[in-house]
């Protein structure tokens, strides 16, 4: 048993040590900051408002001791928790858009003040429910329970916006958090935490709902992966931070990468397929997981979808400077053998990648695009640019078969375009993704201009998919035997 166990160890911090060394490829990084001693283990922050806290025992301790009291409270109580989470992220919108913004240096501002909207306005205590079924042989009443501590992992693409995402769904469940933010996220995550806790003590008492990591490291990693106060994980980031998360023995939610691929058909309206295209793959540069990343076209169609491109906002470079442009942008990850993007351009405008190429880009312009083929590594890599690749294909056969060759296997999302009903199903079952969004921009999968409900930790690897609420609960049934049918 011991020898199991320390082989599972050194699996989970080689592959944290994995995502750490990536660091210096991705946005936000810094391996040396990361790896860094720990300091001592001290909390930050305690008492009213703090949740800050700079070793993990202290933590996770004192979210233990606050989802205790949220577990003898009253739902309404509970309710109050979340609300404050909500009124923080609504009024001080501008503010900490700014603040991560100023840390991270990705992205666009005001995406970054939508995306807070989103997360204020995901569901809470109204998804819980109670079943009960009567009859013959007595009462079985089933409930969604919490699982106590819940261990989180987020990325510094939405740091502050996955958080508070997350801590609405688990207080609203019933479970406290500790956080182990993105180095490159830390700081604003952990001021984020402060200001919701201090609105969460003031409107119920509790102090500690919400607790952050700061610094976090790999040493805090891994122990929030193997802290025996931790009961589930919820890790959002890339395939080696998944890697990390199913490797640690506990139950784990991961929302790892995507390659959403489009197809558009010879059915499609381009104009409106070419606007929608272009607001998700550069609604914040491109960060999103779920965001337009490569396109494949019908051959017939191509030339108008293109042109259209230029027209709503795209900036269309040749496929030479496509070339050029993934050969300053991409590289392979010597560790994984995949192609990933280079840590300075990563969320960055299309202005700045544009002057790679010695271009002047006009300021309105949402994304570069441009003709590819396959051997262009823009195409297989989640760049996280507005720089986005266009594939001519045959005919939607095979448009369809490269989206699911060049999605793999991560059943994240996929778009099409269409008013071919047909064609609209066969894809839809070939990639058989966690969204699957048809004519409209990736992000109304999420809500945003569909219906439904946003969510920043779409768990695609453990198939829970958006994640909502329930994700976070424990099915429990109680059952009453021959007793309290009433009628």
């Amino acid at each position: 048993m011991q020898s199991g166990t320390t082989i599972n160890e050194t699996l989970i911090r080689d592959v944290v040590n994995e995502v750490l060394a990536r660091l210096g490829h991705v946005a936000g990084g810094d391996g040396a900051a990361a790896s860094a001693p720990r300091p001592p283990a001290r909390a930050a922050a305690t008492g009213s408002g703090g949740g800050v806290f700079a070793g993990v025992d202290e933590a996770v301790a004192a979210a233990t001791e606050a989802q205790r009291r949220l577990a003898a409270a009253s739902l309404e109580v509970r309710a109050a928790a979340v609300e404050a989470i909500r009124t923080v992220m609504r009024r001080d919108q501008q503010e900490l858009a700014r603040i991560e913004f100023e840390e991270t240096r990705i992205g666009k501002l005001a995406h970054k003040v939508e995306k807070l909207e989103v997360a204020a306005g995901v569901p809470g205590l109204e998804m819980l429910r109670t079943e009960a079924t009567s009859g013959d042989h007595g009462l079985t009443v089933t409930e969604y329970a919490p699982w106590g501590v819940i261990g989180v992992v987020t990325p510094v693409t939405h740091s502050i916006p996955t958080l508070g995402c997350n801590a609405i769904m688990m207080i609203a469940a019933g479970n406290a958090l500790v956080c182990n933010p993105h180095p490159g996220g830390a700081k604003c995550a952990a001021e984020a935490t402060r200001r919701w806790n201090r609105l969460i003590h003031a409107q119920t008492g509790i102090d500690n709902l919400v607790c952050t990591i700061l610094p976090p490291t790999l040493e805090t990693a891994q122990q929030i992966f193997k802290h025996p106060g931790i009961a589930l994980l919820c890790a959002t980031g890339g395939a080696a931070m998944a890697k990390a998360a199913l490797a640690s023995g506990k139950r784990a939610i991961v929302a790892g990468p995507g390659n959403p691929p489009v197809v558009v058909d010879e059915t499609a309206n381009l104009e409106k397929a070419a606007s929608g295209i272009l607001a998700g793959a550069g609604y914040d540069n491109n960060l999103l997981c779920i965001g337009e990343k490569e396109v494949f076209v019908v051959e017939s169609v191509a030339e108008g979808l293109l042109a259209a491109m230029s027209r709503k906002g795209g900036f269309r470079l040749t496929p030479a400077q496509m070339a050029q442009i993934a050969q300053a942008t991409i590289v392979r990850d010597p560790q994984s053998g995949h192609y990933v993007p280079k840590r300075e351009y990563v969320g960055q405008d299309p202005q700045v990648l544009g002057r790679l190429l010695g271009l002047e880009v006009p300021p309105h312009v949402k994304c570069l695009y441009g003709e590819t083929d396959e051997s262009n590594p823009l195409v297989p890599c989640e760049q996280m640019m507005p720089v986005l690749p266009v594939v001519r294909c045959r005919d939607v056969d095979e448009a369809i078969a490269k989206a699911v060759q060049y999605e793999h296997g991560f059943r994240h999302t996929a778009i099409m375009w269409s008013r071919n009903v047909e064609n609209l199903t066969k894809m839809g079952r070939a990639c058989g993704t966690t969204l699957y969004v048809k004519n409209g921009p990736c992000v109304a999968g999420l809500g945003i201009g569909g219906q439904g409900y946003g969510s920043f930790s779409i768990a695609t690897p453990t198939g829970e998919g958006v994640t909502s609420p329930l994700t976070f609960t424990r099915y429990r049934r109680c059952t009453m035997v021959d007793s309290l049918r009433i009628f």
